[in-house]
């Protein structure tokens, strides 16, 4: 196994892949100060990557190439360990989905090793090495396995498989590629549960009860029931009693004839709240959180703890618009393309981003990054939970490649099957729910971006017309939300304000 390594110095995300024959043969990730590691299997490859960095890569930030390779050795045959890599620059687990090779296996370069889980899609992991698959650690199915967890053991050799039978990798084997780290993340607390009281438990004595309370508290000594068993408080008392789960058969009234009033409730200690029983909860299902689950509530909790959030939200008369795509899909019945609403406001969006590239910004802590290009990303909903493919280059594609590419990205985001490239990153979002018959909402900015657009549906509404007479008008709403850092509020009202002028004249996008 060949091996380099890569020191980052930007801020941003960075990203290094070496493409032949249409296989990626390199994917590594890298975030400021920390190192990266390239590993390769064949020496021509080695080669490849060479070159590759002496044309792309600035040389003050590369430590220099060991060719060596990672095998291990001692008393047994020479093997290759394979530790579950980080598919994604957020990836911090994953889950076997399946092996898709068996123990003794030949594998060959470029086979498809395993479906990993992460925490975005379902990605296929090639093998990392030649040889034959000797020893499977980690049974399909399991899941949160950490980044550098031994997965499996490859050897050279097919009389090798044997000496492997009865592996038991040791804690040291297990850890050796995994990133040691200086603090560790808060463990998310277990799902809660309710626990039902045991009906042997032997009750307490109420003279027990009665010696560990306060005299002033009144405790049950007698009840006053009438002959139906009906007990007697004033409503606010059994109002309060409810709200703070005091069962008032238990409560003494201080009242008219042992009346219970509020205030005897107020007073009651907390010991004599109801016992929930089985038949007095409601059932339940605890539901796990996949790793996707987790990094979205994640990112927005995060987003919406650390960003200013503003809004700004505009009614735009759709009604031209709504002509051309009908004219227009009926010239591309032939061709059997068909363009969506959404596909205009994805254009739109990526000339008014043009028109105000503040807009095209991300906050970076210590500067503010203005992008060069547009990249849309479009949030498509899908059963694991939300995800956001992006439009590469928005500014630049015409609707009918934008509404090829977001057909195509949607198919892969429902099938699991969408690449790290192909969702991380984007420069600005769009979220629409108008299919679903929303008017308007309010949505949480996609960090770093500074912006979002939530669409709302079309409505047809009358609005005032020539000569003081009302006409009908399809109106859609839309809202924008700005982080304040990036965008002031004139700002985003003058991006709003091109916006409404593409939607409504969508002619002037040719222009």
């Amino acid at each position: 196994m060949f091996r380099m390594t890569l020191m980052y110095n930007s801020k941003n995300l960075c990203r290094l892949k070496l493409l032949t024959r249409n296989r990626i043969l390199v994917a590594c990730w890298g975030i400021n100060g920390y190192d990266t590691t390239i590993e390769t299997t064949t020496s021509s490859s080695i080669r490849l990557i060479n070159s590759y960095v002496n044309n792309n890569v600035d040389k003050r930030f590369i430590v220099p190439i060991s060719n060596k390779r990672t095998f291990s050795s001692g008393n047994l045959p020479t093997h290759y360990k394979v530790a579950l890599p980080a598919l994604s620059p957020t990836m911090e687990m994953g889950t076997i989905v399946s092996w898709e090779k068996k123990e003794g296996d030949r594998l060959n370069e470029g086979d498809l090793l395993a479906e990993i889980e992460t925490d975005k899609a379902t990605m296929g992991f090639e093998t990392p090495e030649e040889g034959y698959l000797a020893k499977i650690l980690i049974p399909a199915g399991t899941k949160d396995i950490p980044i550098g967890k031994l997965l499996c053991i490859i050897v050279p050799e097919q009389s090798d498989i044997d000496a492997f039978v009865n592996y038991v990798p040791t804690e040291s084997s297990t850890s050796e590629k995994t990133p040691k780290k200086t603090s560790e993340p808060p463990k998310s607390q277990p799902p809660y549960t309710v626990q039902q009281t045991k009906t042997d438990a032997t009750p307490e004595k109420p003279a027990t009860v009665a010696a560990s309370m306060p005299r002033s508290q009144p405790i049950v000594s007698q009840i006053f029931t009438g002959t139906a068993g009906r007990i007697f408080a004033s409503p606010l008392a059994k109002t309060i009693a409810k709200e703070k789960g005091i069962d008032l058969a238990r409560l003494s009234g201080s009242g008219p004839s042992g009346r219970i009033r509020a205030q005897d409730v107020i007073n009651a200690p907390s010991m004599l709240a109801m016992t929930m029983t089985p038949s007095m909860m409601t059932s339940f299902e605890d539901i796990p959180m996949t790793n996707m689950r987790q990094v979205i509530a994640k990112r927005l909790m995060m987003s919406k703890q650390t960003i200013p959030h503003y809004y700004l939200t505009a009614e735009i008369e759709v009604d031209e618009i709504l002509r051309a795509r009908e004219q227009l899909n009926e010239m591309l019945k032939s061709e059997n393309t068909k363009l969506s609403v959404n596909d205009f406001l994805i254009k739109a969006s990526a000339l008014a981003c043009q028109k105000v590239p503040q807009v095209n910004s991300s906050w970076q802590d210590t500067f503010i990054r203005q992008y060069n290009s547009v990249d849309i990303s479009v949030a498509v909903s899908t059963d694991a939970g939300l995800i956001t493919p992006i439009i590469f280059g928005a500014e630049k594609k015409g609707l009918i490649e934008i509404s090829n590419d977001v057909k195509a990205l949607a198919k892969k985001a429902r099938d699991g099957k969408l690449q790290p490239q192909e969702f991380q990153g984007g420069t600005f979002t769009i979220s629409n729910l108008g299919m679903f018959g929303v008017t308007e909402f309010s949505a949480v900015i996609n960090p770093p971006q500074s912006c979002i657009l939530a669409v709302g549906n079309t409505e047809k509404r009358l609005v005032p017309g020539g000569d003081n007479k009302p006409r009908s008008a399809s109106l859609l709403t839309v809202t924008l939300s700005c982080d304040h850092r990036v965008v002031d509020g004139a700002v985003g009202a003058t991006w709003l304000k091109h916006f409404r002028q593409l939607i409504s004249k969508p002619f002037s996008m040719m222009l």
